[in-house]
């Protein structure tokens, strides 16, 4: 009997260590995003993504056709809430009960759902009640969850690196005052209390995109050889800023009373391409960080950080495609490791196993300088002619005399071409709003270009940088 006994718990214990082990297992996954129109059926990107080696998958919904394709695979998903019922969700268990009803219990356990995301980013939106609403909507998922038998999954939120008001040195790292108390503090409690992870999408690309001459590049990207960086409050030595940057958030948690709460970076990247102001996004770039980053996540024993040694931190790179819909400037849609027709854009290993020889040479670098010089804001791709006459309206509704060129009688007037006339009142818009925030987007129509498009007489207005 006692054998039987011991047998039993060890067989339990077992099971439990191999289920604890998976989750927290030294590997490293991809984000799933579904933002194009000419991306691949999900089945295909199952293929995809399993011929990256991945081991973990995040997806920015709950697309039963998704979670259909990746039936029997070994891949641990993330699902997500939307942001939009957050609000909704968190004053209604019931809402709550029929969102897990329907887009987890009846995928699992074929389908190896694993997290369930509330929320993305939300703390990085302007201030609104869903700030306040975000925890009590991730307590009604996680009683639903437990409801359902489904006490495996973990229940969290992704946050960006804004939530922090104060991240250098990193032992100096803070949380916003205006979030603190009343949403960090019961989040870290929440996640504590159930063994979950705190979410966090960490990017060095954009800290040292904001500051290239006082960051060195090669030390945001993972590449540094000599350089250095020490905290003086900690003592603490720094060879990389994304070290850094996550020591900011192991030191805001101590700050608030929950230094050991485990973190699961849910996004990290590189962009392989951007717009012309946009400096270091490139492909050698993006394949060095990513391959780096994959090398540091991988390696066994794990390293952690210089706060957390040997800690094991799951992370996923963003993102699995190029998406050509995603809103924001052209790094927001050159983030992937490969093209919508399923090529690599550059070699790469999710599992970490093969060396850095064994990639093909990268294209060197062209932008690592930031461009100086004047730009111009013009159409980018075709569209219809209602979605340009709409945006041409826009730009010339918002500033003084703006399109005052265009109007017939002006230096740009003739020839009378749609085209030519939306290339004009983006670039006025341009040069006249950018210092107040004005961006050369225009719902996805405009890109920023270094060719002059003036023409005789008519000459368009540019930014300089």
């Amino acid at each position: 009997m006692m054998g039987c006994l011991s047998t039993l718990l060890l067989l339990s214990f077992l099971a439990f260590a191999s289920f604890s082990g998976a989750e927290i297992s030294s590997k490293v996954g991809i984000c799933y995003g579904q933002l194009g129109n000419n991306l691949p059926i999900p089945t295909k990107s199952v293929d995809l993504i399993n011929g990256l080696k991945a081991n973990r998958v995040k997806i920015y919904d709950a697309n039963p056709e998704i979670l259909k394709a990746f039936k029997g695979t070994k891949l641990q998903l993330s699902v997500m809430v939307p942001n939009e019922l957050i609000n909704n969700i968190s004053t209604n268990q019931d809402l709550a009960d029929q969102w897990v009803k329907t887009n987890v219990v009846p995928f699992y356990p074929d389908t190896m759902i694993r997290y369930v995301l509330v929320g993305n980013e939300i703390l990085s939106s302007p201030p609104n009640t869903t700030w306040f609403n975000l925890v009590p909507a991730i307590r009604k998922i996680r009683y639903a969850v437990k409801k359902f038998g489904l006490g495996k999954i973990k229940v969290g939120t992704p946050l960006a690196i804004d939530m922090l008001e104060s991240s250098f040195p990193p032992s100096n790292g803070t949380f916003r005052s205006d979030i603190s108390e009343k949403v960090m503090k019961p989040l870290l409690h929440f996640l504590n209390r159930t063994k979950s992870f705190f979410f966090i999408d960490v990017y060095p690309y954009f800290a040292w995109a904001a500051q290239p001459t006082v960051i060195n590049l090669d030390y945001a990207l993972l590449e540094s050889k000599n350089i250095t960086v020490t905290d003086p409050g900690s003592g603490l030595t720094y060879t990389n800023l994304l070290d850094q940057m996550i020591d900011a958030v192991y030191f805001a948690m101590k700050r608030v009373g929950y230094p050991d709460v485990r973190l699961f970076i849910a996004e990290t990247g590189w962009p392989n391409a951007g717009n012309v102001d946009q400096i270091g996004a490139n492909i050698y770039n993006a394949a060095t960080y990513n391959r780096n980053v994959i090398k540091k996540f991988t390696a066994k024993p794990p390293v952690g950080t210089p706060a957390k040694p040997g800690v094991v931190v799951p992370t996923l790179l963003f993102a699995l495609y190029n998406e050509n819909e995603k809103p924001g400037p052209g790094t927001e849609r050159h983030f992937g490791l490969l093209y919508p027709n399923g090529t690599n854009i550059y070699g790469i290993d999710l599992s970490g196993k093969t060396s850095l020889s064994e990639y093909e040479p990268l294209p060197r670098p062209k932008n690592n300088e930031p461009y100086k010089g004047k730009i111009w804001c013009v159409v980018g791709r075709k569209a219809s002619v209602t979605e340009v006459s709409g945006a041409l309206a826009y730009a010339c509704g918002q500033g003084n005399r703006t399109c005052d060129e265009i109007r017939p009688g002006g230096k740009c007037y003739k020839p009378n071409s749609l085209v030519l006339h939306a290339n004009y009142a983006f670039s006025s818009y341009w040069a006249q709003f950018k210092s107040a925030g004005g961006t050369c987007y225009f719902n996805g129509l405009a890109i920023p270009t270094k060719s002059d498009p003036s023409y005789g007489a008519c000459k368009f207005p540019s930014v300089t940088i």
